[in-house]
């Protein structure tokens, strides 16, 4: 029999929060078990039933026990009112896109962020809704203040812009989106709960990639919305459940256990990023190293201000070489991995290639010798430091023949 939930969340920690909220009793096993049903048994009367209901347990698409209890886990952790999962970061991206904007509309977003949010604001929704887009430095409040029209709906950012770690100052966006009545929705992925919270500065909605830290351990993919319940209603009812972007019940209980573990593999991933950032700057083969917890970083009194817990794991930097000096370094490394995707236990590396969309507006540096971005895991810090010198020292002659 399900135990009800009887803790307050706005009573606890969030690192208690992450552990115990939204964690359902069931049969007396004291983790919400799996649930891989489609379907959900009828009341007996079910002439009273709504089919596009999202309050009961009715039909997955609508809403399942896996994804009930990661939405208010979720919804705790961030300090939102209502949350919503999705099959994806992605998903959830549009979900945010898809809602609150209509043809014709206007929209000011990051003019560094993730490439599929690039193809989504200047590619697909302007050509097939009439939506129109304005790219700008969202560091830069003043930039966006005058990007805004009459029929600007929504002002979008990442905190941390993938790749190259720009930092958005959240308040003073929100304070220039209200006031000019639209939205400000934030992609927290790279700030998770712990580093930091979006909304308590005054963002309407808040996107996460599950599938990166949130999970924390490169085995399911997820995407959340966050935000005041006005808001949330219509993408649950529109997305969700007529357009079908429905998370899966396994990879729902796969971010929740993932989620249990996340304050202590933040705690790791900060302390290891910070450090690794140091050993880089310090080295001659290094042409630059963005981290917002370096003094160096442009916006590093933003950051100390959104981000007192940490910095994040996000490290990005290049060699004094070109794109084939920064593969050559990258094919030394033993320890780190060659891959896509971050916020996992194992760290992650990949060259974002100077001919990506949108890098135009990446430091000079970085255009002519392409990106690292480096995703710090789990592993021991000096192991890490010890496998980036070896591929640095491996790779040093060819940088010092240059």
């Amino acid at each position: 029999m399900a135990r009800p939930d009887k803790m307050q969340p706005e009573t606890l920690d969030w690192r208690t929060i992450a552990i115990h909220t939204g964690n359902t009793h069931m049969g007396g096993a004291i983790r919400t078990p799996i649930t891989m049903a489609n379907s959900y048994e009828l009341p007996e009367d079910p002439t009273t039933v709504n089919w596009s209901g999202t309050d009961t347990l009715l039909y997955t698409r609508n809403t399942g026990v896996n994804q009930r209890d990661l939405q208010q886990r979720l919804a705790a952790l961030e300090g939102a009112e209502d949350a919503v999962v999705l099959a994806s970061g992605v998903a959830a991206l549009h979900a945010v896109f898809f809602s609150v904007l209509s043809a014709g509309d206007h929209v000011i977003c990051t003019d560094i962020g993730y490439v599929a949010l690039r193809r989504l604001l200047a590619d697909l929704l302007p050509k097939k809704y009439g939506i129109q887009a304005t790219f700008v430095d969202t560091s830069d409040p003043g930039v966006v203040r005058a990007a805004i029209r009459p029929e600007t709906k929504l002002i979008h950012t990442e905190v941390i812009a993938n790749p190259t770690n720009r930092v958005a100052d959240i308040n003073a966006l929100a304070g220039i989106a209200h006031e000019a009545g639209t939205l400000l929705s934030v992609d927290s992925t790279f700030t998770p709960p712990g580093w930091y919270w979006p909304l308590r500065d005054g963002a309407d909605l808040v996107v996460h990639s599950l599938t990166k830290y949130v999970n924390g351990h490169g085995d399911a993919m997820g995407g959340a919305v966050l935000g005041h319940r006005e808001l949330i209603d219509p993408i649950r009812a529109d997305v969700q459940v007529d357009v079908g972007g429905v998370i899966s019940p396994f990879n729902a209980w796969l971010i929740t256990r993932g989620l249990v573990t996340m304050p202590l593999r933040l705690r790791q991933h900060a302390e290891s990023a910070q450090a690794i950032a140091e050993f880089l700057a310090s080295r001659p083969e290094v042409a630059r190293v963005d981290y917002p917890g370096l003094p160096h970083h442009p916006q590093y009194d933003v950051a100390q201000r959104q981000f007192p817990h940490g910095a994040g794991g996000m490290i990005a930097f290049t060699l004094k070489g070109d794109a084939t000096l920064q593969n050559r370094f990258v094919s030394e490394l033993r320890v780190v991995t060659s891959a896509v995707s971050l916020g996992h236990d194992e760290s992650l590396i990949v060259q974002v290639s100077k001919d990506e969309p949108h890098t135009e507006n990446f430091a000079p540096i970085y255009q002519r010798n392409g990106l690292l971005r480096f995703s710090v895991g789990l592993e021991h810090t000096q192991d890490l430091i010890d496998d980036l010198a070896a591929a640095l020292d491996a790779v040093a002659p060819g940088i010092a023949a240059d």
